[in-house]
């Protein structure tokens, strides 16, 4: 498979007063395009970080983040952002939902960047409402959604513009375990049924076997889980 995410000699340094602290330290990784990776890692890892780098939320120390063929780490803030709303869905752990707004118009707020008309953007939220199973919820409120309703309608707001790469962080962290079971269902059938490639942050390891792939951080590097037991 073609590698949809390729990372080279990755570094992401902070500055805390006089200290300086290694977040990240030589990451090499490649994604493939299609796959579903959950990243996992105890807390302060760089499993964040990471993720943040590849959806260009952050931008690297040094190194190499290229996204279907793209240098990211090249682009100036501005064209960072152009490039996020027009290849990368994010899903967060506590949804981001517009309150006063419904369903149907949080969905349609990624598409309000794009030329598209009032009765396209309309039709492409319902399309993505029905395909994370709330096609009659769309006149709803976040308030008079379950927890795991409004963490599907921000997987729906995520997908309504056809993204290049879906980035989680944490989507089921706020949710008991059927609920999450049913978010984590219909990431794999994204990623199964329509090829959507999906980058997962996780402390789960129930949510990381939904993922056909599971990647080990510790303390900014990638290990095997036999070095991490170690």
């Amino acid at each position: 498979m073609t590698a949809l995410v390729r990372i080279r000699d990755l570094h992401k340094t902070y500055r805390r007063g006089p200290e300086t602290v290694d977040v990240l330290r030589g990451i090499d990784l490649d994604i493939a395009e299609g796959d579903f990776v959950a990243l996992m890692g105890p807390s302060g890892s760089g499993k964040t970080t990471l993720l943040n780098l590849i959806g260009g939320l952050d931008t690297p120390t040094s190194g190499e983040i290229e996204i279907a063929g793209q240098r990211i780490d090249r682009l100036s803030s501005g064209q960072l952002a152009h490039w996020r709303s027009q290849h990368v869905g994010f899903v967060f752990q506590f949804y981001n939902l517009m309150p006063t707004l419904s369903a149907q118009k949080n969905v349609e707020l990624p598409l309000l960047l794009t030329p598209l008309s009032a009765a396209q953007r309309r039709r492409n939220a319902e399309i993505a409402l029905q395909l994370v199973g709330l096609p009659d919820r769309g006149r709803h409120r976040p308030n008079e959604l379950s927890g795991g309703q409004q963490q599907r309608v921000a997987i729906a707001r995520a997908i309504v513009s056809d993204p290049t790469l879906l980035i989680c962080d944490e989507p089921t962290g706020d949710l008991d375990r059927a609920s999450a079971a049913e978010v984590l269902g219909l990431l794999q059938q994204l990623n199964r049924e329509h090829g959507k490639t999906i980058v997962m942050v996780t402390h789960d390891p129930k949510a990381a076997e939904y993922a056909t792939h599971t990647l080990h951080l510790d303390k900014g590097v990638l290990v095997t889980p036999a070095a991490q037991a170690a």
